[in-house]
């Protein structure tokens, strides 16, 4: 633990909202990202030899080559996200080192997100908004057979993950007419099954071949990289829409580009890549594919939320308590 005369030294890798900042410098040494330009990999590992806490947000790669420099000192990181897929856990936890993360003050967020793709890609709001834009001049108004969409009322829904957020999207698209389904490492409660009167599928090959639209919700583990990979991609119907705000790693990002290409599946809503920032150009250039820049949690209520769990966890694992959102690789 840092000496009791000094204040520890925080690292903190992107700017954060003010509010948040502010408190930090106030309780710790807090060393800001001001111009919230991204560190390289050698600016962490360099800060990894004097940090007390290092404070990262999920796309910064704290991998085994980065941690195994670490000096004595460093004793936590306070993960500014609620997905740990960025940090090498087990390395980590090998070092002596404690990991904590934000959960459940975005499951509103991001859950309204989902809602939002669900409602927006098969009713084409996006090539609709962006085509009056471009051609207002010469839209000649309303026709009976332009720019016909699909109704998502009665269509089914499968879950892919029913933890906080699958269910808070579940909730939502019951309330907007949809038949909930869903895939899980365990099946939930069945007063949680009864509220949502949501059907569990063990196999999730028979769930996609019959769902109307596949809603991505689990978090990106080995175990899940490629989730949606080509083959299971090609099980669904091509009516069938895709919607990911989880992580991009979880779907065979070019197999879902060529089969919406090829119109073997309809359409897709993407607040995530899998090779971020990069995104794939048959992604961008569809007019079938809602794709957004990783948003779903960019709230002005839930960045401050997350601070201040990160200033809770960190404040409780100085005082010598265990943090209330450590991580342990068996949760991932």
């Amino acid at each position: 633990m840092p000496n009791s005369a000094r204040k520890p030294i925080v690292i903190v890798t992107r700017k954060l909202p003010d509010v948040v900042e502010t408190r930090m410098r106030e309780l710790f040494d807090a060393r800001l990202n001001v111009d919230d330009q991204p560190m390289s990999q050698g600016q962490i590992t360099e800060a990894l030899k004097i940090a007390d806490v290092l404070v990262p947000t999920v796309t910064d790669r704290i991998d085994r080559a980065v941690i195994s420099q670490a000096g004595p000192q460093l004793r936590l990181i306070a993960n500014f996200g609620t997905g740990v897929d960025n940090i090498d856990l087990d390395t980590a936890r090998n070092r002596g080192i404690t990991v904590t993360n934000t959960p459940g003050v975005l499951t509103e967020d991001t859950a309204d997100m989902t809602m939002a793709l669900i409602l927006a890609v098969p009713r084409r709001l996006a090539e609709g908004a962006a085509y009056l834009k471009e051609h207002h001049a010469g839209w000649t108004g309303w026709s009976p057979t332009w720019m016909l969409g699909h109704r998502i009322f009665g269509k089914r829904l499968g879950i892919i993950g029913m933890g906080r957020i699958g269910q808070a999207v579940a909730r939502r698209a019951k309330a907007f007419g949809l038949q909930i389904h869903y895939h899980n490492r365990r099946r939930v409660s069945q007063d949680v099954e009864r509220e949502l009167e949501a059907t569990y599928w063990e196999s999730l090959d028979q769930m996609l071949t019959r769902v109307d639209i596949v809603s991505v919700n689990c978090p990106h583990t080995p175990g899940t990289y490629h989730l949606l990979s080509a083959r299971r991609l090609r099980l669904l119907k091509p009516s069938a829409y895709v919607v990911n705000t989880s992580r991009g790693e979880v779907i065979d990002e070019n197999e879902l580009a060529r089969l919406i290409e090829a119109g073997a599946i309809a359409g897709a809503g993407l607040d995530v890549f899998e090779n971020e920032p990069a995104v794939n150009p048959k992604i961008l250039n569809s007019d079938r594919v809602v794709a957004l820049p990783h948003m779903s949690s960019a709230t002005v209520e839930g960045r401050i939320d997350m601070g201040e769990k990160v200033i809770i966890n960190i404040k409780t694992f100085l005082d010598g308590h265990a943090p209330p959102d450590r991580v342990h690789p068996a949760m991932f």
